[in-house]
C-alpha cells in the first residue's frame, strides 16, 4: 500500500499507485463498462470526477491512437481492482500506466472497487481526496471535506474550445466507407464534445463547425447552420445559465439536437428543471425504452444530472424515452419545433451501438427542414423571369 483514497464521510480505501504520483480532490463515481476505458478516461464529461471501474481487470488492451475522445485524459483520478501487466492488442502504442503518468493522472490499483461501488450506490457520489504523498487518513478526510462541490464549478468553461474550428474527420480508416460529400451544415456547441460525436456527424454527410460554449446566438445564426448540436459536457447544467438562454434564443431557427448535458440544457431552455441523481449513470449497459415503439436500446451513459419530468410543459414537450432502471427521462421532443434531446450517448464511444440511428434521424430532420425552408424562401422571392415558381411547378 502506497496510496490512500479518503471519502468525505470518513471511509478510507488503500491502493497502489500505477499512474502519476501526487494528490487530487474530486467527486467519486463508478463506471460499469467492461471495456472502453480509454474513451472513459478521455471523455471531457468526466472533468472534476474520479472514476472507479467495476470491471475487475483494466488495461489489457493498452492505449491506442484511435480511441481518444479528446487530446488527453480528463478524469481527476482513476481506480481499478487490478491493472493488467500485459497490454495485448495490435493497435496498442503504450500501456495504460505509461499513458496516465505522461499526462499526470493519479491512478490506483489494488483498490477494493466492489466495496467502493457498493458504498457509492448506498450513500451517493461524494467528494474525495486521493494521495500518494499524504498517507494520514485524518488529514486526507479533512481535505476531501474541504474540496469544492462539483456543482459550484463551471466545468464547461474548462473543457470547451477557445475559438471556432472546422472538424473534417469521419470514422478511422477501415471502420467503414469514406464519408459522403457534405449536404448540410451542423454547428456544434462545444461543452466538452467527444470526438466520436463529431466523426459521426461527418460520416453522415455533414459539414461540421465547432464553436465555444459561450458563443452568442447572433454569431451562431451568422454561420447559417442547417442544424445545431448541443454537446455532452461535465458538471451541473445550472452552472451555465447563459448557455441555456442562448439555446432559448435559437429555438425555432433550425433543428436542434441535445446530447447528455446538451439534452439537459434543452430542458432548461424549455422551462424545465434539472436535479442531481444519487450516483449517476456511468457505463455501457443502461436500458432505454422508446415510449412510442416500446423498443429498448442498451446505451452508453455518463451523467450525474437529469431533467425533472414533472417540470416539463406537457403541452409543449413530450418525453420520448425513459431509463428502465430508475424511470428517469432519457429523451424529449418539442411538439411543434424541430427540437429533440437524448440523455444517453448515441455515438457509442465506447459501445454499444444500439442508438447510432439517432444521428441519421437528426440528419433527416435537418434535411426536411432545410428543404421546406428553401421552398418557402423561393416562394417569397420575387421572380424576374417568366419561369414558373415552385408552387406553380407543383400545380402544373
Amino acid at each position: 500500500m502506497d496510496a490512500l483514497l479518503a471519502l468525505e464521510d470518513g471511509t478510507v480505501f488503500t491502493g497502489r499507485s500505477f499512474g502519476a504520483r501526487g494528490e487530487r480532490v474530486g467527486e467519486v463515481v463508478f463506471n460499469t463498462s467492461l471495456s472502453g476505458y480509454q474513451e472513459v478516461l478521455t471523455d471531457p464529461s468526466y472533468r472534476g470526477q474520479m472514476v472507479a471501474m467495476t470491471a475487475p481487470q483494466i488495461g489489457n488492451t493498452g492505449v491506442n491512437d484511435e480511441d481518444m475522445e479528446s487530446e488527453r485524459p480528463q478524469v481527476e483520478a482513476f481506480f481499478v481492482r487490478q491493472v493488467s501487466p500485459l497490454a495485448s492488442n495490435w493497435r496498442a502504442r503504450k500501456d495504460l500506466g505509461q499513458f496516465l503518468r505522461e499526462h499526470g493522472i493519479v491512478a490506483l490499483s489494488d483498490v477494493d472497487t466492489r466495496a467502493l461501488t457498493r458504498h457509492v450506490r448506498a450513500f451517493g457520489a461524494m467528494k474525495a481526496a486521493v494521495s500518494t504523498e499524504d498517507l494520514s487518513p485524518e488529514s486526507l478526510i479533512a481535505k476531501a471535506r474541504a474540496a469544492p462541490d462539483i456543482s459550484t464549478r463551471n466545468l464547461v468553461r474548462e473543457v470547451s474550445c477557445q475559438a471556432p474550428f472546422e472538424w473534417t474527420a469521419g470514422l478511422p480508416a477501415g471502420w467503414g466507407e469514406p464519408p459522403p460529400p457534405a449536404r448540410r451544415h451542423i454547428v456544434v456547441f462545444d461543452c466538452g464534445v467527444k470526438r466520436s460525436i463529431l466523426c459521426q456527424l461527418v460520416q453522415s454527410g455533414s459539414r461540421v463547425t465547432v464553436v465555444p460554449w459561450n458563443t452568442p446566438a447572433a454569431e451562431v445564426t451568422a454561420l447559417s447552420p442547417d442544424g445545431i448540436l448541443l454537446s455532452n459536457g461535465p458538471g451541473d447544467p445550472a452552472s451555465v445559465p447563459e448557455l441555456a438562454e442562448t439555446v432559448r434564443e435559437l429555438l425555432g431557427r433550425c433543428p436542434i439536437l441535445g446530447i447528455c448535458l446538451g439534452h439537459q440544457l434543452l430542458g432548461l431552455a424549455l422551462g424545465a428543471r434539472t436535479f442531481k441523481l444519487r450516483f449517476g449513470h456511468h457505463g455501457g449497459n443502461q436500458p432505454v425504452r422508446d415510449l412510442a415503439t416500446g423498443h429498448v436500446d442498451i446505451t452508453a451513459q455518463n451523467h450525474n444530472y437529469a431533467i425533472d419530468a414533472r417540470s416539463l410543459s406537457e403541452g409543449d414537450v413530450r418525453v420520448t424515452h425513459i431509463n428502465l432502471n430508475d424511470r428517469t427521462v432519457e429523451g424529449i421532443q418539442h411538439r411543434r419545433l424541430p427540437v429533440l434531446g437524448v440523455q444517453y450517448h448515441p455515438e457509442a464511444g465506447p459501445g454499444p451501438h444500439d442508438a447510432l440511428a439517432i444521428f441519421a434521424g437528426f440528419c433527416r430532420l435537418v434535411d426536411e427542414w432545410k428543404q421546406e425552408h428553401r421552398v418557402q424562401v423561393a416562394q417569397l422571392t420575387p421572380r424576374t423571369t417568366g419561369e414558373p415558381g415552385p408552387a406553380e411547378e407543383r400545380e402544373g
